[in-house]
Formats: structure tokens, sequence, C-alpha cells
């Protein structure tokens, strides 16, 4: 028989990878909040699960195993995401502060240099 924490571990597991991954602003927030929970489930289920473990158990942890790189891959695709959208909105307020003051990236030495002699 398997424990019911080791069940309840691969059901956490799918719904993680089951989450659409979304790009737009207004759902991030929502998706970002949706993982954590999810993690702090699994991380306490994690912390129940404990040998001895039965060799029907050490099977199904074995699928549980198999299925990690999937998660990791996908939780990696999340932060990629993220992490391409706060470059993109750096290079935006960038862009925005530039325009508004041309001159503020212009080495000033106090120096002088009189082109027509």
């Amino acid at each position: 028989m398997i424990r019911p924490e080791l069940l309840q571990w691969k059901q956490v597991t799918e719904r993680l990878l089951a989450l659409p991954i979304t790009t737009d602003d207004e759902h991030r927030e929502k998706m970002i909040v949706a993982i954590e929970v999810i993690l702090d489930e699994r991380e306490q289920l994690q912390l129940k699960i404990q040998p001895p473990f039965s060799t029907e158990e050490e099977l199904y942890g074995q699928e549980l195993v198999a299925i990690e790189p999937k998660v990791a891959k996908k939780l990696e695709t999340y932060l990629t995401s993220i992490r391409k959208d706060l470059s993109a909105s750096h290079t935006k307020k960038d862009g925005v502060r530039s325009y508004v003051n041309p001159y503020s990236k212009v080495a000033r030495d106090g120096t002088f240099y009189d082109t027509k002699q």
C-alpha cells in the first residue's frame, strides 16, 4: 500500500506541470502565487515522507523521481519568462529616461574646446 502523502505528492506535481505559462502582465501575479502555493504544498508533503519504504512505495518513488526533471524544466521556463520581461522593462525604462533627458550621460568635465581658431 502506498502512503497518502506520496499520492498527494504526485497530484500536486501534476497540478504544477498543468499550469499554463502566461506572459501577459495581468495573469503573471496569479501564476506566481499559484506556483508558490504548489511548491509550499510539495515542501509540506516532503517533510511527511520518511523512510522506511515498502517495495511498492520505492517503485512509485522512482516514478516520482522520473517526473522531477520535467518539473525543473517547467520552473526554469517560468523563471526565464519572468527574467525576459524584467529585462524588457528595464530597457524600456532606460529608453524613456534617455528620451526625457538626452544629455544625462554626456561627460561634463568643465572643459571647453574652441574649434574656430
